[in-house]
C-alpha cells in the first residue's frame, strides 16, 4: 500500500549579504528563519579584498 500524504515542506527564507563599505548584494544564501543576524568577512570583488558582509532580507 503506497502513501498517499503530502510531505512536510521546510521553511526557508532567502537573504542577502551586504558589503558594509559599497552596499553591493555579493552573495545569496537560503536559511532556516530565526537566529541572529549574520555578519561575516567574504569577499567584495568591487574592492577586490575581504571586507564585513550584513544579512538583508529582501
Amino acid at each position: 500500500m503506497a502513501k498517499s500524504g503530502k510531505k512536510a515542506k521546510k521553511k526557508v527564507e532567502t537573504i542577502f549579504l551586504v558589503c558594509e563599505e559599497t552596499g553591493d548584494y555579493n552573495y545569496v544564501l537560503r536559511r532556516k528563519p530565526g537566529g541572529e543576524k549574520l555578519k561575516l568577512k567574504k569577499y567584495c570583488p568591487r574592492l577586490r579584498r575581504h571586507t564585513w558582509h550584513v544579512e538583508k532580507k529582501k
